[in-house]
């Protein structure tokens, strides 16, 4: 090759790459300016043009550039190449077939580069969509549109497990054009594409549906158009909770791509948080509004029933704690076993603040303490366990609910304790006033009977002194004149007694066993009662007065006495519950039935326990134990004993 010609190739090559570098210049302006820098290589008379590779014409010479591209040479008739500005051509078309194919790449991956864009401005929408609170609905509507748009499908739905995980129900769908959508529920096994997705728990990318094995499991998501091709893709929750099945559908062979799997797969993972959010705030709300509403043994089991729904857990129990010693409120199922090693591991952990991930040898468990916003403890425990071939998933999502429903349980306790010295406070309260304005009447009444009473042994004395023949000489009127003086002071003893009962109570630290023995030793017991003790010196000192407590438990061992004519037993126990003490009198005798639980409480109550008494004797405990901060309360079926259990607030 000549060294002018040689000359002109590199200037060639150097004006190749200037017009590959322009970035302002077209596709098709790149391409002619490429063949006219290349024309320099050939006489003035000679034409060069790039086209794509079908229009070549007969007898112009051609050089393969590109797939859809080559470089054409148009001379005069009977004019040919010299080999030398062959070779040359031929080296300027290699130049130009590797920039033109680095542009191509270059497209292609700018191209690229703006689908990831926008798929993952969709995401970032489908993000937005989550923290914006939507309903779930209409998120996943928006996810499935946005699915829909990126991957080029027809038609697209959300089915959802159902609560008894025996079916996938549908939840939304979109598509153009929808004709007749086939919305049916759909069992949840391997009978059709989108249950073996979800029972496989894998992606599906198929190609033609209408091929084996694909035809025999292709359910239609809609009736009216013929679909080839499509791609299903389980929802996972973080633990490995199945929550539901996403499903696109095209016309075409062939219209899914392994990326277009990949970017479902990210629609999906949004999904499932926004499944997960959307239940978790349902859950939240119905137990807010319960707080307010429901005793706290019925909020207990709620807690424990989402507990096992929200993370998927075959067992769920919660605890409420007294002291050492954990009480049993609320199981799922109701027939759930419960090992005794799970037990002792949450007795274990009092001072937990966060839950907590148990792998036992009987069971895989994760505990949340409930922590009282009041007493900066935990007041109880919830939990969700496993038997350990199943093992639980202990995320921080797993976490985060089960805290959240512990919090909610604690909320309850703490507001029952509430409601409940709120209501002592205010029978403190009334039993006061009610005392106050009888010590009134009772100060005039004491005066009066003082005066009418009090004449009588005055009086008794002068008949005496001035009829002491007549008295002597009749022992029958001698003996009905004293009867008279005794009984008048004996009710003047009787009254002051019974009116010192309303006068005001000094609240001070009294021991339980001290209080019991007072009272056993005023009472008379008949030889068929045995009395049973258990329990009462390990208790603190409660706040009490001092006779007025001996006095209740006196009304109540008597009552009890009465009550078993024939015998029985009394046992007297006594706990710790809490910041309280609980004191149960329970006796052998026939009972009280439950409709007179309430009844014999009151002041006017007239009815009677077999040949025992009640009526003003239990009003009155019931008042003393409101005095007290504390309550009485009565257990009976009615046929087999009955028992009182006070509760009292302990002396700090």
């Amino acid at each position: 090759m000549s060294k002018a010609l040689l000359h002109r190739l590199n200037e060639v090559v150097h004006a190749l790459r200037q017009v590959s570098e322009e970035v302002s210049l077209g596709p098709e302006e790149a391409r002619a300016q490429m063949a006219a820098a290349i024309a320099r290589l050939l006489p003035d008379d000679a034409r060069v043009a790039i086209l794509p590779a079908p229009q070549a014409r007969p007898g112009t010479l051609t050089f393969s550039l590109t797939d859809d591209a080559l470089l054409a040479v148009t001379l005069p008739p009977g004019r040919e190449l010299t080999p030398e500005q062959r070779a040359a051509v031929e080296n300027a078309a290699l130049h130009a077939a590797a920039l033109l194919a680095r542009a191509q790449d270059a497209s292609r991956m700018q191209v690229s580069l703006q689908r990831k864009e926008e798929e993952l401005a969709r995401l970032r929408r489908a993000d937005m969509l989550i923290s914006s609170r939507l309903g779930l609905q209409e998120t996943l509507e928006s996810i499935l549109q946005m699915a829909l748009e990126v991957t080029g499908a027809r038609y697209g739905i959300f089915r959802l497990v159902d609560e008894n995980r025996q079916h996938l129900v549908t939840r939304a769908f979109a598509g153009d054009d929808l004709g007749r959508p086939a919305t049916e529920a759909l069992p949840l096994d391997e009978s059709s594409i989108t249950g073996l997705a979800a029972v496989q728990r894998k992606t599906l990318c198929i190609a033609d549906v209408l091929k084996p094995p694909w035809a025999d499991l292709y359910y239609p998501l809609d009736y009216d158009f013929r679909m080839r091709s499509e791609l299903v893709t389980p929802l996972i929750a973080a633990g490995g909770r199945l929550e539901g099945v996403i499903n696109l559908e095209s016309p075409q062979v062939g219209a899914f791509t392994d990326e277009d799997a990949l970017l479902l797969q990210s629609f999906a993972i949004q999904a499932v948080i926004a499944i997960q959010e959307a239940r978790l705030l349902d859950a939240l709300q119905d137990l807010s509004a319960r707080l307010l509403a429901d005793p706290p043994p019925v909020i207990y089991q709620r807690v424990a029933q989402l507990a096992r729904e929200l993370l998927g857990a075959p067992n769920a129990g919660l605890w409420t704690r007294s002291e050492a010693h954990l009480h049993l409120q609320a199981l799922e199922p109701k027939d759930a076993v419960l090992p005794d090693e799970l037990i002792a591991s949450i007795t274990d952990i009092p001072n937990a603040t966060a839950p907590t991930h148990l792998s036992l040898a009987r069971s895989d468990a994760l505990v949340a303490p409930m922590l009282s916003s009041e007493r900066g403890r935990a007041v109880g425990a919830v939990a969700v366990f496993s038997p350990p071939n199943a093992p639980l998933s202990a995320s921080d999502w797993d976490k985060k609910v089960l805290a959240l429903l512990a919090r909610h349980a604690a909320l309850a306790a703490d507001n029952a304790r509430r409601q409940e010295a709120l209501r002592r406070a205010r029978a403190q309260q009334a039993a006061a006033e009610t005392f106050a304005a009888m010590g009134d009447i009772a100060a005039n009444l004491m005066h009066r009977l003082n005066n009418k009473l009090g004449v009588i042994p005055v009086r008794i004395e002068g008949i005496e002194d001035k009829s002491a023949a007549a008295l002597a000489a009749d022992p029958y009127l001698a003996r009905n004149l004293e009867a008279i003086r005794v009984s008048a002071l004996e009710a003047l003893d009787i009254v002051r007694e019974s009116l010192t009962h309303l006068r005001p109570i000094t609240l001070t630290a009294v021991a339980i066993p001290e209080a019991v023995n007072h009272a056993l030793a005023e009472l008379d017991l008949p030889p068929g009662i045995h009395i049973h003790r258990q329990g009462l010196d390990a208790l603190p000192p409660v706040i009490a007065g001092r006779r007025r407590l001996a006095l209740v438990f006196h009304n109540l061992i008597e009552n009890a006495v009465a009550a078993m004519p024939e015998g029985g037993e009394i046992a007297i126990i006594g706990e710790r519950t809490g910041d309280g003490v609980q004191v149960t009198v329970r006796d052998t005798g026939p009972g009280i039935p439950p409709e007179l639980h309430d009844a014999i409480f009151q002041f006017n109550y007239s009815g009677r326990r077999a040949a025992g008494k009640l009526g003003f004797g239990l009003w009155w405990v019931k008042t003393i134990m409101a005095r007290f901060g504390g309550s009485v309360q009565v257990q009976s079926d009615g046929h087999s004993g009955a028992a009182f259990i006070l509760r009292f607030p302990v002396a700090e």
